[in-house]
């Protein structure tokens, strides 16, 4: 988990209602599986919430193994989970304590897999136990990611 506060773009969610909407149940969707998170080694409870294009709901929480490489990032899993339900994400919330008074965004890994599976425009929402949260695209939060050709990419 990568702990940062990046810019909010309030703007392009409130102009869009239908992103309004998708927003708050990805949240609600993240608070919900936070409560599923098997966490036994560390106790951080995270749970994670997608909305495709369509309203698709997906949840994802994490799932932690005593060999930590085979632990499972609650965003991987409901990304993972969308893809094999053929959703495609439009949004992507995570509900978790904050790491060292900041938001909790995803990971480095998360970062990379999202933008593989649903393209730098994702909207990306970190929510803490309180309920504040904090919103960007998956662009800003991966500004110089490694890219390759991908479905999401336009072909002219």
């Amino acid at each position: 988990m990568e702990s940062t506060t990046p810019t909010t773009d309030v703007d392009e969610a409130t102009s869009d209602p239908t992103l309004m909407g998708a927003v708050e149940a990805a949240v609600d969707a993240a608070v919900r599986a936070r409560a599923r998170s098997y966490s036994p080694y560390s106790s951080f409870k995270m749970g994670a919430g997608l909305i495709g294009f369509d309203g698709e709901q997906v949840l994802g929480t994490l799932i932690e193994n005593v060999s930590l490489g085979l632990a499972m990032c609650s965003e991987r899993v409901a990304l993972f989970s969308a893809i094999t339900q053929q959703i495609r994400p439009r949004v992507l919330a995570l509900c978790s304590p904050r790491t060292e008074a900041d938001f909790t965004f995803p990971c480095g890994a998360c970062l990379q897999v999202a933008l593989e599976l649903a393209g730098p425009d994702l909207v990306v929402v970190a929510v803490d136990t309180d309920g504040q949260r904090a919103q960007t695209r998956l662009i800003d939060l991966l500004p110089r990611a490694p890219r390759r050709f991908s479905p999401h990419d336009s072909q002219d």
